[in-house]
């Protein structure tokens, strides 16, 4: 009697996503997959990076994830690195409006108030706009149960709240997550509780504040408690759960390949086997150099145009939707500025900058700044402070324009009079990520549902990342593990058959 074979499964891409999946393919018990996990950049790890600056290791994207959910925090305890968790040092943030940093009101839930009093009380917005807000709880709205299908994030706000809450909170926030516009932002994809609450009777605010209530009641996560951290980071920088992950499966038995890019995926029958998925590699040298991979299954965790070009023969309703996928391409500027050169106190982790914004009656650059020595005590030294400017969001291609000394340059230009910065940076540094933050936009959850329909009637095959449910580090080692998941499920009926 033969031995079963042992299946194969590519993973395409080495980001958190790709990391993810494999890992989950390769982790568990029993009899596991061969892993091939497959990057055409020369590292590991996507945006999650870090690098040297100023004598310290920093992280040049996402430098933290949120405790509240439990992809990450999970999977750092599977991975025994819990105690390296590191909670953020400082609290609070603040917003630039109406002429200087104020203090983020108290009662938000993702940048959409729940209560009144906090928003009298910051300063972010004049009489007449606050009795915009307090209408809201003294005509409540009638709602709207009928009503059904996707909005933007900012009309719903702006109809209930007015459109002052709309450019100060919720674009600052949910549109600086996402690099976007709300006027534009599924609401659906990015905080559908808003939907919900948008067709009921009553105040906005109050039902917002009682469903997120009732939420966290009924569903208690990882750091539910209101006093536990917010958000971790990993000693050292966030970037060292990749080099976990990437050390792990190799231990594991899990072949990881830089510079290999996979240029076309075939259906082809093996004989003595049946149908595989046959990957053309391309190497270093072009595709002449990479070779070809036959597997049984593939989890594609690229961008969606390159998911695009990959799924075209085969499931073209997916390849076509995932071309209409639009991304924003944003910039990070870190800089490090004598202790003695900030002339204002830095209060919290940071400021937001709402998009209508104007620093020297031109348009703001930036879209915020982060205080990295108080946000992360382990960086602060006595002698500096570091501090990181975002710049770009979708349809803002300024950044793009400028090279990197001159794009350093007016981004200290514009944070210099907010925080009565004097002299010149000790040391900066740009970090560009060219198409990193796909944009969720309105209807986006129906175009992911054609795309994941239409990847399910393949054998072995699904797709994982940013593109789909969730852009956070903790989102996409979700998405990638039940990329897995699925993957794993259609391998049960025997490799190089459909599931069922």
């Amino acid at each position: 009697m033969s031995t079963p074979r042992r299946p194969v499964v590519a993973v395409v891409g080495g980001g958190i996503a790709g990391l993810a999946a494999a890992w989950e393919l390769v982790a568990g018990g029993g009899e596991r997959p061969e892993v091939h996990l497959l990057e055409e950049g020369d590292r590991l790890g996507g945006k999650v990076r870090s690098a040297e600056f100023a004598g310290r290791t920093l992280d040049l994207a996402a430098d933290a994830f949120l405790a509240r959910r439990p992809e990450a925090v999970d999977l750092c305890d599977e991975l025994g690195i819990s105690g390296e968790l590191v909670p953020v040092g400082a609290s609070g943030a603040s917003i630039l409006a109406r002429g200087r940093l104020r203090p983020m009101p108290d009662g938000l839930a993702l940048g959409i108030p729940t209560r009144w009093l906090p928003l009298a009380r910051s300063g972010l917005f004049s009489p007449s706009e606050l009795a915009r807000i307090w209408s809201d709880l003294v005509k409540p709205h009638l709602g709207t149960p009928s009503a059904f299908g996707d909005r933007s994030v900012g009309a719903i706000v702006g109809e209930r709240l007015g459109r002052a809450v709309v450019e100060r909170l919720a674009d600052p926030l949910i549109g600086g997550i996402h690099a976007g516009d709300v006027d534009d932002l599924s609401a659906a994809a990015t905080f559908p509780v808003l939907i919900a609450t948008s067709h009921q009777a009553g105040s906005f605010m109050r039902r917002l504040g009682r469903t997120q209530a009732a939420r966290a009641a009924a569903s208690p996560t990882v750091g539910s408690n209101p006093s536990s951290p917010v958000f971790y980071s990993l000693g050292g920088s966030t970037a060292a759960l990749t080099r976990h992950l990437r050390d792990e499966l190799w231990v594991r038995g899990a072949t990881l390949r830089t510079g290999a890019r996979v240029e076309a995926i075939t259906r082809v029958d093996v004989p003595g086997i049946g149908l595989r998925w046959r990957l053309a590699v391309g190497g270093p040298g072009g595709p002449a150099s990479g070779g070809e991979l036959d597997v049984d299954g593939v989890v594609l965790a690229v961008p969606a145009p390159q998911a695009a070009v990959l799924l075209a023969v085969h499931a073209p309703a997916a390849a076509g939707m995932l071309s209409t996928f639009e991304y924003a391409s944003v910039a990070v500027v870190t800089m490090a500025v004598k202790d003695d050169a900030v002339g204002r106190p830095l209060v919290g982790t940071g400021f937001l900058v709402p998009r209508t914004t104007t620093i020297d009656g031109h348009p703001a650059l930036m879209t915020g700044c982060t205080y990295l020595s108080r946000k992360w005590p382990h960086l602060a030294r006595p002698d500096d402070e570091l501090l990181r400017v975002s710049v770009g969001r979708f349809h803002d291609e300024r950044a793009d324009q400028l090279g990197d000394e001159e794009l350093a340059a007016s981004a200290f230009a514009e944070l210099a009079p907010v925080l009565g910065l004097r002299g010149a940076p000790l040391e900066s540094r740009v970090t560009r990520w060219t198409a990193a933050f796909p944009q969720y936009r309105v209807g986006h959850l129906i175009r992911v549902g054609t795309v994941e329909k239409a990847v399910a009637e393949l054998p072995g095959m699904a797709v994982a990342g940013a593109a789909y449910r969730g852009v956070g580090i903790p989102a996409c080692i979700g998405s990638g593990r039940a990329a897995a998941r699925t993957v794993l499920r259609s391998l049960v009926a025997g490799p190089g058959q459909p599931i069922g």
